[in-house]
């Protein structure tokens, strides 16, 4: 597989206006202004003890644990919902049912983080649509970790599933003909040829749903409340801590969930990297390393 290649410096100088670095080097300052202060204002000789008091503690292990198991339960679901959207395109019925799951898709993008809060308060509550006959069995949903769960499947399954949709629209639906008439089943198909050449999409997607799990606010507090040791994530102890007059902690709290993602993005990239290098070296015949 070609790399396209890099354009010259001249060549860049020739089709890019200059004027354009002014809003671009505003546009970098406008985000990274924020972060940068952030830090400036931290005392690093309070950061220590901010992070390892036991609310701290247990809002960290609460958010990753809960982050965890939601980005599972993401891949569980949306790798099936990304396979029929991709399958699905065509004429007729099937223009129309992947219009519909395409607008389902999107609803927790553009919905307020309260407006989700209680669309699940109402789905899932005590009084709610499923919440009642699960009160019946006697299982609480609300005020939960497993509140927290859903918010969080809520709010990240669909950018694992774009993102891996968007993977799965680049595989060469040849290799998946192929296949078929070699004998493969379905299920075949997808474990060894679909499935891995979309591969950087799926991690980018499932990465993408942690770092969105992990940041969950609005909705959580809505839905789940603000239960220590129960439902209270990093952001509401981030909230509360503020709210509490200890702006070292919400701002030690602030900056572990920067380091958070920052960690995200670069696994991110690395795993993108590697997993694109390997399927360039197997298409090449050339071994890995």
């Amino acid at each position: 597989m070609s790399h396209p290649e890099t354009p010259s410096p001249r060549l860049i100088r020739a089709i890019t206006p200059g004027w354009m670095w002014v809003p671009a080097l505003i546009a970098v300052a406008a985000l990274a202004g924020p972060v940068i202060a952030l830090g400036a204002a931290t005392d690093p000789s309070r950061l220590v003890g901010a992070l390892t008091a036991p609310a701290a503690r247990d809002a960290v292990v609460l958010s990753l644990a809960t982050s965890g198991i939601s980005t599972a339960i993401c891949l569980f679901l949306g790798l099936p919902l990304a396979v029929l959207l991709h399958r699905l395109r065509g004429p007729g019925w099937r223009s129309a049912v992947l219009a519909v799951l395409r607008l389902v898709l999107v609803i927790p993008l553009v919905l307020s983080p309260v407006v989700s809060g209680l669309a699940l308060l109402h789905l899932w509550g005590r009084q709610g649509l499923a919440g009642q006959g699960l009160e019946a069995l006697g299982l609480s949903v609300a005020y939960t970790p497993a509140a927290v769960v859903l918010v969080q499947v809520f709010v990240a399954l669909p950018f694992l599933t774009v993102a891996a949709l968007s993977s799965l629209e680049g595989v060469d639906g040849d290799l998946e003909l192929a296949a078929a008439n070699s004998g493969a089943s379905a299920a075949q198909i997808l474990r060894h040829v679909t499935f891995p050449l979309a591969a950087p999409g799926i991690v980018l997607g499932a990465l993408l749903a942690f770092a969105r799990a992990l940041g969950e606010y609005g909705a959580t507090i809505t839905f789940a409340g603000s239960v220590a040791g129960s439902t209270r994530t990093i952001p509401l102890q981030i909230e509360l801590a503020f709210n509490s007059s200890d702006p070292e902690a919400a701002l030690g709290l602030a900056l572990l969930l920067i380091g958070f993602y920052l960690l995200v993005i670069g696994s991110a990239a690395l795993a993108v990297l590697l997993l694109r290098r390997g399927r360039e070296d197997g298409r090449a015949g050339r071994p890995l390393g």
